[in-house]
């Protein structure tokens, strides 16, 4: 496993080393709080980031493995098609927002505008979500384990929302269902998957009211 402290870097020569270094390995990075666009557009390997990580971690990620030990900034995984982003802290703002698959697990919080138009990931949230959180999703699943603010799921088009928490208002076009047999599945072995522990009886499955929601 290859360790590269990235103290005194800047983004572009952090990135080129890691890309250089990857290659199928396991790579640790430390000292990357205030890198932006750390390990972006990856295909391949493990990254684990000790620490906190600047806005924009992952972005366009194709298949890598991507672990924060603390938190992540603005906009983490945006537009990621494949691979995993784990964060065992907090996400701020815009997380996972434009995503066409992959999975995407936050352990602690996460910001307003969370899985802003999901194509097909899987997003889950341990912790409470801010306002606007899943706004236009396409499709896959957002599961949440807590709260959320204002405007959940506001304009959903299509895809599956869960929530164990509650919401301070829910947007348009929105409809809440009895979770299905298919549903305690899936959400079961996910939650086995990355060892998170949840009590389904408490969740709520969020749908689209109408698959044309502007008109």
């Amino acid at each position: 496993m290859e360790t590269i402290d990235a103290v005194n870097k800047d983004f572009k020569a952090v990135n080129k080393t890691l890309k250089e270094t990857l290659n199928g390995q396991q790579v640790v990075v430390k000292n990357a709080g205030h890198l932006h666009g750390l390990a972006s557009g990856l295909k391949l390997g493990e990254v684990t980031i000790q620490g906190d990580v600047g806005d924009y971690l992952g972005v366009l990620n194709d298949g890598a493995i991507i672990k924060v030990t603390e938190n992540a900034g603005k906009y983490m995984a945006d537009n990621m098609t494949s691979g995993v982003v784990t964060i065992d802290g907090n996400a701020d703002y815009g997380a996972g927002q434009y995503c066409y698959g992959g999975s995407i697990i936050i352990y602690g919080d996460a910001g307003d505008f969370t899985a802003t138009m999901n194509k097909g990931a899987t997003i889950l949230v341990a912790g409470d979500v801010g306002d606007e959180v899943g706004t236009y999703m396409l499709n896959g699943d957002l599961i949440i384990l807590g709260n959320a603010g204002e405007n959940f799921s506001n304009y959903l088009i299509r895809g599956n929302v869960y929530i164990g928490g509650n919401w301070k208002s829910l947007g348009h076009n929105t409809r809440v269902e009895p979770l299905t047999s298919g549903d305690l599945a899936k959400l079961s072995a996910f939650f086995e998957k990355h060892e998170i522990e949840a009590n389904l009886t408490n969740f709520k499955k969020i749908v689209a009211a109408s698959e044309k929601p502007f008109y």
